[in-house]
């Protein structure tokens, strides 16, 4: 049999993308002019923010020299290319800049560590399952709704890759297919990692890097997270209605759906999983009206995600060693997108050492300063859903494209909240259909889908929810949000 091309096409892993990512940029620097804007520092509620000031960029002379191959040492008031002591310390250097997002990760990894070893996230959901089992329309709605908040507020993704099976058999009983089953936790859950509302893995990284107020912007979020949610729950009600009207309207109309070997052992939701559950949910919300009332950063957000770690080894009187040992688990599965986040710094690192990071924002500006502002902003959603598929990361694509996209916003006027909404859609929504992707692949494993199955699928409703988030955005920049 004969390949597909999606077989045959292997997928470089993410650190060796930003490692060719970061030489690419290296070479860049020989050959992009350099030359730097001016900067002003202004007060936005209780941060205050660096920001470009328009019409200011001034070309600044470059030195290239055969030591600048081995050794940068440009002169006063001139740059140098990046050669290669700056290529091979760039990832080091990315890493100790980005060093408060990083271990925020670590510390967020660790503590869903500690939850999933509780089992309350899994027993609560199942408990809804038990409850709301002979309604497949009320209880698609309620399960949707309860995993986008999950995406949307806290990034949950992978942790919920293992109720794969489960949600299989829920969609077997209610008389729906694999790709309902599938689409009812996916969906869901990139739904609400699309609208961010407080995500700390896309929203909290982007709004940092952005030098935004952390967790702005709730409201007009939270709406947006309710409209893409409404019209992919009708989506889904809509196939699942039809598919059980007719199997043959399945997309997988000759599939037995068997569940051999698909069993889940899930606890009994208890009293113990349902204190964890309100205490943590308490201790998340203090947390964000501190950040808010109080100025806390990184670090102190990691003290509050700990402490809501402790209540629930605490409630759940999970012994000492075991919680220990299910933090660090919970941080060894976050070594990837943590470690992502200073090898994309070192994208930054590169271009600031030669100066061309300015250049390449005056240069983008000038070419998107010909069209209106709202198309502009379109294209800045367009830019990073298609660079998604080269950097499925959402904290290591927001620490590549921020830096550029945040002041380019400001050249052409727009507000940096702009930048940052284009990068959360544009990042959670692709992730539904690009097959770089580890959480969909991983998901169509356990499925049992392949690939093609589920972009005929998928690609009608990505189109809609790219229809909404292209709205919403303009919407943003007709009435000025920031």
């Amino acid at each position: 049999m004969t390949k597909s091309f999606l077989s045959r096409f292997n997928i470089p892993h993410v650190f060796t993308l930003l490692t060719g990512v970061i030489l690419f940029c290296c070479v860049l620097t020989w050959l992009i002019p350099s030359g730097l804007y001016e900067r002003q520092t202004i007060q936005v509620g209780p941060l205050e923010r660096n920001v470009i000031v328009p019409d200011s960029y001034e070309h600044v002379d470059k030195v290239r020299t055969v030591e600048a191959l081995f050794h940068a040492d440009a002169p006063e008031g001139a740059a140098a290319p990046v050669g290669a002591q700056g290529f091979l310390s760039a990832i080091p250097r990315g890493m100790e800049a980005a060093a408060d997002i990083i271990f925020f990760i670590f510390v967020v990894g660790g503590v869903f560590g500690i939850l999933n070893r509780s089992g309350a996230i899994v027993a609560g959901i199942h408990h809804l399952l038990g409850k709301y089992r002979d309604s497949g329309p009320l209880l698609t709605i309620l399960l949707m709704t309860v995993i986008a908040i999950g995406g949307s507020t806290l990034g949950m993704g992978e942790e919920f890759i293992p109720l794969v099976p489960l949600f299989l058999i829920v969609s077997k009983e209610l008389g729906y297919d694999r790709i309902f089953g599938m689409a009812l936790v996916f969906v869901a859950a990139e739904t609400g990692f699309m609208a961010a509302t407080t995500n700390p893995f896309t929203v909290n990284v982007a709004q940092g890097i952005a030098e935004l107020p952390l967790n702005s912007l709730i409201v007009y979020r939270s709406v947006f997270l309710f409209t893409c949610l409404g019209v992919a729950i009708w989506y889904l009600l809509r196939y699942g209605a039809r598919v059980k009207a007719d199997r043959a309207n399945s997309f997988m109309p000759d599939d037995r759906f068997e569940l051999a070997g698909a069993d889940v052992d899930v606890p009994e939701f208890n009293a113990r999983h349902k204190w964890t559950l309100v205490v943590c949910v308490g201790i998340f919300g203090f947390i964000l009206y501190a950040v808010q009332a109080y100025g806390w950063w990184m670090a102190e957000m990691g003290g509050g995600f700990l402490a809501m770690g402790i209540a629930a080894a605490l409630i759940c009187k999970i012994p000492v060693n075991e919680a220990a040992r299910s933090l660090a688990k919970g941080m060894e599965e976050m070594v990837i997108a943590a470690l992502v986040v200073g090898f994309a710094r070192g994208v930054q690192v590169v271009m600031d050492d030669a100066l061309i990071l300015d250049t390449i924002v005056f240069y983008a500006g000038q070419g998107l300063a010909a069209f209106p502002s709202t198309v502009a902003a379109s294209g800045m959603f367009v830019f990073q859903s298609a660079l998604n598929f080269f950097i499925p990361s959402g904290s290591g694509q927001a620490a590549v494209t921020m830096p550029i996209m945040a002041p380019l916003a400001d050249v052409l006027g727009l507000s940096r909240q702009v930048a940052v909404f284009a990068f959360t859609t544009g990042d959670g929504l692709s992730n539904t259909i690009i097959p770089t992707s580890g959480i969909l692949m991983g998901m169509l494993g356990l499925a049992g889908i392949p690939y093609e199955k589920w972009l005929r699928f998928m690609v009608p409703l990505f189109v809609m929810l790219s229809f909404v988030a292209v709205v919403f955005l303009t919407v943003m920049v007709l009435t000025g949000l920031s």
